[in-house]
């Protein structure tokens, strides 16, 4: 798992050589959500009304960011760091 960015309590991470559609995962308060990057489907898992706002947010301001990162992940390479919501 890498941390690829982290704000308001949330943690934005991607996993190494993980399966498609491109997404996400996202912890917050001990709770974790996998949601995709392109339709902000959600594909496992549950947070906060209020955090799943927040990631939404932050997914549509860095999409483009997102899908390099997860093209890196994917092939086994280090993702970069995203600039975490203010």
């Amino acid at each position: 798992m890498l941390e690829i960015s982290r704000f308001f309590g949330i943690i934005i991470c991607l996993y190494y050589q993980d399966h498609n559609p491109p997404h996400i995962h996202a912890k917050y308060e001990g709770s974790e959500i996998e949601i995709e990057i392109k339709t902000k489907k959600i594909k496992s898992g549950n947070v906060s009304p209020r955090a799943l706002k927040l990631i939404e947010e932050w997914i549509d301001l860095h999409e483009i960011e997102l899908l390099e990162n997860w093209k890196l992940a994917v092939s086994g390479k280090e993702p970069f760091k995203i600039t975490p919501l203010k």
